[in-house]
């Protein structure tokens, strides 16, 4: 892909409400179609560990009904046109996502708009929103993997909000009530540091004149502070596990807290994360673990991008019987991953994954709003795609092994393992 026809300072269109609100807007007239993303205030950072998941569910309730509309009235003028949209709670932000043809925009954003700025938070569907959620949370803590995941935060992330699941735990869920809900909608939720990303065909102008007209009057409150606890690197192995009775798989995610998305390092740790459990086949641990050994149903690797230290772990679907032994191999893999330099031929073959994945990544408006969305979320500056490939290619096999051997290695992780009780 041409540097000219990235997304960048140049072609992105810039404007910004009174109300703080930043809009970023790319024209695409080669779809009739339009993407809307975004964020503004709120998120799970602003709840208590006690309340785990109001966050999530006040989003949810918020798109049941407004002042002038009903949740049915909403459904009905949006899918009247097949235009779509959601309204969802992350960990720092409450997220917006939405797709019309151009010539609804204005429709579609004038129903978020509403919605937003307007919830009346139903009793009726603050019960209804619940049932659902409890169902889930029940399902959820069911699943072996799900429960492993939940194990490995709580250990990772003791005492800090990324320690508890967004959508919350069941207890917390349950304990919930409608005055919870708004309440929390009046102190958090508000334009405050958010951003609308618009991608599609449609210009600047008539972007802003919509967001203004639906937004524009909408009053950022000043949020509370959150002071989070520090993210401790894991002393020494610390294993956690649970019974689930009846399972004929166990799950087991290893690891420990990496580094911020903003981080220097983090281009070091992706490339490693790629070699680790990405490339291929999911890289070393899918040849190694998988297909040599038959030690796993499935395993990989992952690095999560976050505010806050991410979460850089190996996640594997095992046969109960072989929990141990494939723990062996996924150590030998660390071990060798923070020990040895990667050969240049894999090194390449890795960068040549992450830097060739990114035209596929914008080869449609959604893709492209996501990316503008991330560089805007992260601070990575609006040239951030044009620096990509040089920034990736940069990263030598040494930073490699370092970050390894700082973030990942056999004798300092979390391991948390879900499985039937006969083979634990």
């Amino acid at each position: 892909m041409k540097s000219n026809s990235l997304p960048g300072p140049d072609n992105i269109y810039q404007a910004t409400l009174d109300n703080g609100l930043r809009v970023f807007v790319l024209e695409n007239h080669a779809s009739p179609s339009v993407v809307i993303n975004g964020y503004v205030a709120g998120g799970a950072v602003y709840e208590a560990a006690a309340q785990a998941g109001l966050a999530s569910m006040t989003a949810a309730v918020m798109r049941r009904g407004t002042k002038t509309r009903s949740f049915e009235a909403i459904n009905e003028q949006v899918e009247a046109v097949g235009a779509s949209f959601s309204i969802y709670s992350g960990r720092h932000a409450i997220g917006i996502d939405g797709k019309a043809l151009a010539e609804d925009f204005a429709l579609l954003v004038d129903v978020v708009s509403d919605v937003l700025v307007n919830p009346v938070f139903p009793a009726e569907y603050v019960e209804r929103v619940r049932g659902q959620r409890l169902t889930h949370l029940q399902e959820r803590d069911n699943d072996t993997r799900s429960v492993a995941s939940l194990l490995f935060r709580q250990a990772v992330y003791d005492g800090h909000p990324y320690s508890w699941p967004v959508d919350g735990l069941h207890e917390t869920v349950a304990a919930l009530t409608r005055e919870d809900l708004t309440s929390y909608y009046q102190r958090n939720i508000s334009p405050a540091g958010g951003a609308i990303v618009v991608v599609g065909a449609v210009t600047g102008d008539a972007v802003l004149r919509a967001l203004e007209a639906g937004l524009g009057g909408w009053q950022a409150g000043s949020l509370p502070a959150v002071q989070y606890p520090p993210v401790k690197p894991v002393p020494s192995v610390l294993r956690r596990e649970q019974v689930l009775p009846g399972k004929v798989q166990t799950d087991i995610v290893l690891g420990g807290p990496a580094v911020r998305r903003s981080d220097p390092e983090y281009d070091a740790v992706r490339l490693a994360n790629t070699v680790l459990g990405r490339f291929g086949m999911m890289g070393r641990l899918g040849e190694n673990v998988r297909e040599q050994h038959g030690l796993a149903y499935y395993a990989y690797s992952s690095v999560a991008a976050s505010k806050e230290p991410g979460a850089w772990e190996v996640i594997a679907g095992v046969n109960p019987a072989n929990v141990e032994r494939c723990l062996e191999a996924v150590n030998e893999e660390l071990a060798r991953l923070a020990n040895e330099l990667v050969p240049e031929e894999e090194l390449g073959d890795s960068k040549a994954l992450l830097t060739g994945s990114l035209p596929l990544r914008l080869e449609t408006n959604e893709g492209v709003a996501d990316t503008i969305l991330d560089m805007v979320w992260y601070e990575l500056g609006l040239d951030y795609l044009h620096r990509y490939a040089d920034m990736v290619n940069s990263v030598t096999a040494e930073q490699v092994r370092a970050v390894a051997s700082d973030y990942l290695r056999p004798d300092a992780h979390v391991v948390a393992i879900a499985g039937p009780e006969a083979q634990m």
